[in-house]
């Protein structure tokens, strides 16, 4: 037992030296550590006084040091976050936006007459789709359907186009004829004669229009005149085909447009969306039927009183009432016009019977088939086709009545809920 004893206390000793050794051992380490720490610290701040002190981080060392490097964040630890109303934040983001928003206008100027054919033709893609779902409901397909009304739109503009472009022509050149003679009969007028004798008006007139160059010179020249041709003839191949295009393709755009709307929405949105499609379709109906009885009409009195051209006459009746408010009026003018240079009494005759005309047509025909068209006011009707015109020109008019029904449509079922709920 006394030999266990002293084996135990040797082992025991043993092992307090060896304690002894790592601990002495662990203080030299930490020495040789707080040595190294201040040597560190000498040198950094040797660094630091080598650099330049109105900017001390351009030096790695003291880079490292001011951004607490360490091996978990060898790159520092990161500072707060900037505040979201830092007045350079504010002011980054205020100029890009407006660099946005000028450019974004400026590029819309650029393409403005490209948007104005792709509004058209989605316009008239609309507005004839009811014809196209007539033809589909009949066992046609859609393709066949399209083909179908995209023809028959093309043979009435080809017959509207031969039969109003040879009067017109010929009865520009008929005037162009006959201008110096009405020159000349200014002139019997004493007034007339007295400003052509000081200013020579009269000599200056027909010298114009005798030019041999009178059309070139007018448009510009031959490259003016091909100018306006090609320009017309692109914009019409161009409606024409993006018509087709969109007419062909409705259902699947109606389709990926309602898959951008929220599931828990997309029915109802679907549900408003066909409404507004139907009252553009609508109201394309209802303004064909309105100049279609306009056009009819006309030739049935132009025929009656002998004008010359009635049907030129009553198709230019039929395309200027498409425009809202203003087109009968226009028309008219034009019709009535011409009528006076046949003689007195066919003009008082076309004059008095467009005066009436009008006014059944606003207070009868145009109320009835566009309430129940598009279901649009009579004030909301003026007001659109006022702006739409001031924005627009003619197609601003043109598309006034229908947007201004898809407006009412959106508040009544939309906003005005909404407003009333809240």
């Amino acid at each position: 037992m006394a030999g266990d004893d002293e084996q135990v206390a040797r082992e025991a000793a043993a092992q307090a030296e060896q304690a002894a050794e790592r601990a002495d051992e662990a203080r030299r380490e930490a020495e040789d550590a707080e040595e190294d720490a201040t040597e560190a610290a000498r040198d950094a701040a040797e660094a630091a006084a080598a650099v330049d002190p109105n900017d001390p981080l351009l030096d790695t060392a003291v880079r490292e040091i001011a951004a607490q490097v360490s091996d978990e964040q060898p790159y520092g630890v990161p500072g707060p976050p900037t505040s979201r109303w830092s007045p350079f934040r504010i002011g980054l983001f205020g100029g890009l936006g407006f660099l946005a928003a000028t450019g974004l206008v400026h590029a819309l100027q650029a393409i403005q007459s490209v948007l104005v054919l792709l509004l058209i033709s989605a316009f008239l893609a609309v507005g004839l789709n009811p014809a196209v779902e007539l033809f589909v409901r009949r066992g046609i397909s859609r393709g066949r359907a399209v083909g179908i009304v995209l023809v028959v739109v093309v043979l009435a503009f080809t017959g509207f186009l031969f039969a109003i472009v040879p009067p017109i022509v010929e009865q520009t050149q008929q005037f162009v004829d006959q201008a110096p003679q009405y020159l000349a009969d200014l002139k019997k007028n004493a007034t007339v004669k007295d400003l052509d004798d000081r200013f020579h008006v009269i000599k200056q007139a027909t010298d114009f229009v005798q030019s041999p160059n009178l059309a070139a010179s007018t448009f510009g020249g031959v490259l003016g005149v091909g100018k306006v041709v090609f320009s017309a003839v692109f914009s019409t191949i161009t409606v024409l085909t993006l018509t087709l295009y969109f007419m062909s393709s409705l259902p699947a755009m109606k389709a990926a447009a309602y898959r951008a709307v929220p599931r828990s929405r997309r029915a109802r949105v679907g549900l408003l969306a066909d409404d507004i499609l139907d009252r553009v379709g609508g109201y394309v109906a209802g303004a064909l039927t309105i100049a279609l009885c306009a056009g009819v009409s006309s030739f049935i009195v132009l025929l009656a009183t002998g004008m010359p051209y009635p049907v030129a006459l009553a198709l230019v009746v039929t395309l200027t009432d498409l425009v809202p408010v203003i087109g009968a009026t226009i028309g008219a003018v034009v019709v009535s016009a011409v009528a006076f240079t046949v003689d007195v009494r066919t003009g008082l005759i076309v004059a008095v019977f467009y005066l009436v005309y009008q006014q059944v047509e606003n207070y009868l025909l145009y109320p009835r088939i566009m309430k129940r068209s598009v279901d649009v006011s009579p004030a909301v009707t003026i007001v659109a086709v006022l702006v739409g015109g001031s924005l627009m020109g003619i197609v601003g008019a043109l598309l006034a009545i229908p947007i201004a029904a898809a407006i009412q449509l959106i508040l009544a079922e939309v906003v005005v809920p909404r407003q009333d709920a809240s």
